[in-house]
């Protein structure tokens, strides 16, 4: 109490509120919004600094124009290698002038079924993404997880140009919510993805699904759950809700503009971030506990069986700054046995898949080609090795 800010009220007050009987459930979505608020403040110092130098640095606009004109030449390098040279040989989407987030109405036609439950809470749902026609043979899975801070984390507006996109390869795609913070202390984040991951594996064939390959990926904080899924499959202290012999493997991982560290606090914007983990999301301080945020970094869960991974990040999020993606990476490589691709996207900001139509077709078509890629790649070795 001693050491209490007036945030910290604000949320245990919201908290309270919703723990009332009858009203309570109406009153949770207050504690996002707090502590929503909370997060915006105290990133606005980066937001300030990236919009007064792009106001006032002569010769901005150009330096942008540059930046995006490299969108489709930094996506192709950073395949080569990763994926087959042949399969790179295509024409790289037109960029729009236009946000992603005006065609919302536009993407969600490929939304075949809403609102699916894959668990016994009501904030466990769903959306089925997939073709109008699907192949004779079961579609490749494709699991996506929003972000939104840990304290909001719907499936509405997240994600669209992606799932439409994959949706149109021929993909079933699984776009979820999850419970958050500061009414659901982590993990309880994490539990609620691998609750999703493993339905899919169980269900996802009343789709047309494919329960023997499952993709995931996520932005931001779906980043970072996405990376943690794919890093710790069947692991029994982020499974509680689980019957055992649950599985929760997926066969690769997309992060985009993911957060994949939890202890680094080397930096002011690091040391700021762990600090609203502290007071909003664990909901415990580091040195009492470091094994909780140890256990919760990706980048401490690295190991030589990872499934492979795509890593997307723009050199201009000032959210989650480059270098945290570029270490994550590099220590993927070092580590990991399977295929490591990284797309770095000059300029591009923290969300650009929903406010910026300049990048957000190339993010998704070099998604696109990664996960074929391993798609194929996965399911005829098996055949080979019958054969």
């Amino acid at each position: 109490m001693t050491k209490a800010r007036l945030s910290d009220h604000l949320l245990a007050l919201t908290v309270g509120a919703a723990s009332l009987p009858m009203v309570g459930r109406y009153l949770e979505p207050l504690g996002g919004i707090t502590a929503m608020s909370i997060w915006g403040v105290r990133h606005a110092p980066e937001f300030l600094e990236a919009s007064v130098k792009s106001w006032f640095t002569p010769g901005t606009g150009q330096i942008k124009k540059r930046e995006r004109d490299q969108t489709h030449a930094a996506s192709d390098a950073a395949l080569r290698g990763v994926v087959p040279a042949a399969e790179l040989d295509i024409d790289w989407p037109a960029p729009e002038r236009t946000p992603p987030l005006w065609k919302a109405l536009q993407h969600r036609k490929r939304i075949y079924r809403s609102s699916v439950q894959y668990g016994d809470s009501p904030a466990q749902r769903l959306d089925v993404w997939r073709p109008a026609q699907l192949p004779a043979e079961p579609a490749p899975v494709l699991l996506f997880v929003p972000g939104g801070a840990w304290v909001h984390g719907s499936r509405i507006l997240q994600g669209y140009a992606l799932l439409d996109h994959m949706a149109g390869q021929g993909w079933v795609c699984l776009s979820i919510d999850y419970r958050v913070s500061p009414n659901h202390r982590w993990p309880q984040h994490i539990n609620d993805v691998k609750a999703a991951i493993a339905w899919a594996r169980a269900n996802v064939d009343r789709f047309g699904g494919d329960r023997s390959f499952i993709a995931i990926a996520g932005c931001s904080a779906g980043g970072h759950l996405a990376a943690l899924s794919g890093l710790t499959p069947d692991d029994p202290a982020f499974q509680a809700d689980l019957t055992d012999g649950a599985d929760t493997s997926v066969d690769a991982v997309v992060g985009i503009y993911g957060r994949y560290c939890w202890e680094d606090r080397s930096s002011v914007e690091r040391a700021r971030f762990v600090d609203f983990l502290e007071r909003v999301v664990v909901k415990r301080r580091i040195d009492r506990h470091p094994e909780v945020f140890r256990k919760a970094s990706p980048m401490a869960a690295v190991h030589p069986d990872a499934p492979p991974f795509l890593v997307i990040h723009g050199t201009g999020d000032t959210v989650i700054p480059v270098a945290q993606a570029r270490s994550f990476v590099e220590r993927l490589r070092a580590v990991s046995r399977s295929v490591v691709g990284y797309v770095e996207l000059p300029g591009a900001g923290h969300a650009f898949d929903m406010t910026d139509g300049a990048r957000t077709g190339a993010m998704a078509t070099a998604i696109g080609l990664f996960l074929n890629h391993i798609h194929r790649t996965t399911t005829t070795i098996p055949a080979k090795e019958v054969i």
